[in-house]
């Protein structure tokens, strides 16, 4: 059991904006409880005008770490004393390590993505990867596989093109591969998928309320293929049910929300969480 709050409590936490419907806190004070460690997770409000305010603030208060969510994940670099290699190839942070007042940042957006795949025995190295989407959450994919040695196609929607192919040669020059960046259409979903190991959809497409939305249409899915969805609300899209339906194999998103938060809470405690009480919190959310 956890100890009640008292001056030698340790403080972690999320900054963002919104942060109302997070998960974390349910994840982490559980994993806290679980380890029998003195530490309480809380989240922040944190508007982008205040960011440098909040960094500061971590420090003043020496919060030993914090997750960085969504609007802050790019501009908190700057105000960072340090960054993971794997952080500084993305271009962004979800998570800081307060080490006496050295503040670090990570990516276990990146990391986290990754542990479902590897704990299914599929190593991206040398695989054929469809990437749709070219936003925050393809960012940290699209790197993480490259780093793998993985083939990279990414598929974005016609408006936003230009995400795609900034994304491309941002990986391209990271790791002296040629990735090629093309328009969200049937065709060439369909010429992607022919040859494609894995299948990831990196939008927000199918997310809740929209449950009955897809990236794919359903009969250009195949059986042989691992289609990994990144929306984790709700566990099983329309991508992954018709991925089933053509006996495909298929990873929900919830595996990588979970995964991110078990690698941050590693770096600021040492110790390591147990995957399944971290998935059985954030399950009671959705």
């Amino acid at each position: 059991m956890t100890k009640s709050i008292s001056g030698k409590t340790k403080v972690c936490g999320l900054i963002g904006d919104p942060v109302e419907h997070t998960m974390s806190p349910a994840m982490h004070n559980a994993a806290f409880k679980e380890a029998g460690l003195d530490y309480v997770y809380v989240a922040f409000e944190v508007k982008s005008g205040s960011l440098g305010k909040a960094i500061e603030g971590m420090r003043a208060f020496n919060i030993a770490g914090l997750n960085v969510t969504i609007p802050h994940k790019v501009n908190v670099i700057p105000f960072l004393d340090k960054l993971d290699p794997l952080a500084e190839k993305i271009g962004a942070v979800n998570t800081v390590v307060n080490d006496n007042g050295v503040l670090t940042g990570y990516n276990t957006d990146a990391t986290g993505f990754l542990q479902p795949l590897l704990e299914r025995e599929i190593e991206p190295e040398g695989k054929y990867v469809a990437l749709v989407g070219a936003g925050g959450a393809a960012r940290a994919v699209s790197f993480i596989l490259a780093e793998r040695g993985a083939n990279l196609v990414i598929i974005n929607r016609q408006e936003e093109l230009d995400w795609a192919a900034d994304l491309a040669e941002k990986i391209t020059q990271a790791f002296g591969k040629a990735v090629n960046a093309m328009e969200l259409t049937r065709g060439n979903l369909a010429g992607a998928l022919e040859k494609a190991d894995i299948l990831v959809n990196a939008t927000s497409v199918g997310m809740s309320p929209n449950d009955d939305e897809t990236p794919v249409p359903a009969n250009l899915l195949k059986s042989g293929i691992i289609v990994y969805d990144v929306v984790y609300n709700p566990i099983k899209t329309k991508l992954l049910k018709d991925a089933e339906a053509a006996r495909a194999e298929t990873i929900s998103g919830i595996d990588m929300l979970v995964w991110q938060g078990i690698l941050a809470f590693e770096k600021w405690t040492g110790i390591k969480p147990p995957f399944d009480l971290m998935k059985a919190e954030a399950v009671k959310f959705l």
